[in-house]
């Protein structure tokens, strides 16, 4: 076996270096129960992961590296978009552990902070190799990886029922789906005998049922990933019942990961029934947004809420997924480093506050702007991005993403996007009309922000303000869609 060949793998074995460092650190260095201090509540995770990430730009900056590799066999295939991708990932996992650090002071989370941040990372490996996945078993490892942890991080409060019973009901759906996914590559290994993707789709033939029925499967298991509907039912139990600091990297990093293998998969795998797979998607896209936008202006937990608004945000996700075009591809990659940062920005804001107040409710947030009126501007420019509001980043990714779909033909989708952007402005609105209109009795108290959730917020506040404005992202994103 030539062992050179995981040299390619530069940025898996980056990160996995910086997990065996903070699985080392955690277990010889103490941690203060009462105070929560230690070696992993100090900076050291987030100056790990942030060199990590800046090694894995070496391959799109330096000449000497080679960013489009292979190994074992053509199993793992990375690429220039796939390095962007896991740059995405590995960036949002960093604003993540930010909003974790509040929750990972209190002094009964003091002896458990080296597992959330091994956890978190382990997961987020898996998500790499599902990101260069070239073969269906390497992508199905990284799923399994990138999930199990997951189920253990959303049932991280011991103590809380709601957080037992989000795990339970994560871990039973995720291994349904799992199922159903199997199946379908089965289906797809016995009528192809091969599980690579390139050698797959000229064997592919929309006459063929049991390829059809293959497709269908494989978007039923990584729909729930994405959390569309019908496959979303886990969502809202899940956010409400995991910790936020969990609930933020669930909303998005798993999300986008999977977004961008579906698009691969289509592109790769399904080319020749794309047609086929474009009607599922329809209708898949008209009902996460549509009734998404319907639950969501019903909720008063406000994590329940982001659940929905989630929903909603994963049928725009894969709108760039009809037609399998690169500029599709560069859409959803663009839509994807927009809608994190404006979703951690406002997890940073419900974590921050509910570690102050232990409020969670949206009414809690009735005379915000009165008490901590710099918070409540920030959540403002956040939920304006949410919404697709000019000159927010967030109006800028749904432009392209809409672009993307309209010259792929689908203009009835495109509309019925547009009208359901507009529904979406009424109830991130009204988070809006709260903190700033609502009168309150007792409003949540002033309480200053700490350092770790200040330098989170500069990050997504900048992210929301100037992704849109500065056109640089896009295009740099751009150049690379054909290199899939």
């Amino acid at each position: 076996m030539d062992y050179s060949q995981f040299l390619n793998m530069g940025q898996e074995l980056s990160l996995l270096a910086v997990i065996l460092i903070l699985f080392v650190a955690d277990l010889f260095m103490c941690t203060d129960r009462k105070s929560g201090k230690g070696v992993l509540n100090t900076p050291l995770p987030v100056i790990l992961l942030t060199v990590h990430t800046l090694l894995g730009l070496a391959p799109l900056v330096c000449p000497c590296c080679v960013a489009d590799a292979t190994a074992f066999g053509g199993m793992y295939v990375s690429s220039n978009m796939a390095i962007v991708v896991k740059t995405i990932l590995s960036i949002g996992t960093i604003i993540v552990f930010l909003t974790a650090h509040e929750w990972l002071k209190q002094p009964e989370m003091a002896n458990k902070q080296g597992e959330y941040y091994t956890l978190t990372l382990f997961t987020l490996l898996g998500m790499y190799f599902m990101v260069s996945a070239g073969h269906f078993l390497m992508f199905f490892i990284g799923l399994e990886l990138a999930s199990v942890p997951m189920t253990a991080l959303i049932a991280y409060s011991k103590r809380s029922q709601e957080s037992a019973e989000a795990a339970a009901k994560y871990i039973l759906t995720a291994l349904f789906s799992s199922g159903l996914m199997l199946y379908g590559i089965s289906l797809l290994y016995g009528t192809t005998g091969t599980l690579y993707f390139e050698q797959m789709a000229p064997q592919i033939s929309a006459t063929n049922l049991v390829q059809l029925a293959a497709l269908v499967l494989f978007i039923g298991g990584i729909g729930f990933k994405i959390s569309l509907v019908p496959f979303h039912l886990w969502t809202a139990d899940a956010y409400q019942g995991a910790p936020t600091a969990v609930t933020s990297y669930l909303s998005v990093i798993s999300k986008g990961a999977a977004a961008f293998v579906l698009f691969v998969v289509l592109y790769k795998v399904f080319a020749p029934i794309i047609d086929q797979a474009n009607l599922l998607f329809f209708w898949i896209i008209i009902f996460s947004i549509t009734l998404a936008n319907i639950f969501a202006v019903r909720q008063k937990n406000i994590k329940r809420f982001m659940a929905f608004s989630a929903i909603s945000q994963a049928g725009y996700l894969v709108l760039g997924v009809m037609g399998a075009t690169p500029q599709g591809m560069t859409a959803i990659v663009y839509y994807l480093l927009v809608y994190m940062v404006a979703n951690l920005g406002v997890f940073l804001i419900i974590s921050i506050t509910e570690q102050r107040s232990g409020k969670l409710l949206i009414s809690d947030y009735n005379g915000f702007y009165r008490t901590n009126p710099k918070l409540s501007f920030l959540m403002t420019l956040a939920l304006f991005s949410l919404a697709g509001i000019p000159p927010f980043a967030g109006f800028f990714s749904k432009f392209f993403m809409f672009m993307a779909a309209f010259k792929a033909g689908f203009v009835v989708l495109v509309l019925i996007a547009l009208v359901n952007t507009v529904i979406s402005l009424y109830y991130y609105l009204l988070i809006v009309k709260a903190m700033y209109i609502n009168p309150s009795d007792e409003p949540i108290p002033t309480f200053k922000s700490d350092g770790y959730t200040k330098l989170g917020l500069v990050l997504c506040t900048l992210g929301v303000v100037l992704i849109g404005i500065i056109s640089w992202f896009y295009s740099y994103i751009d150049q690379f869609s054909f290199g899939l």
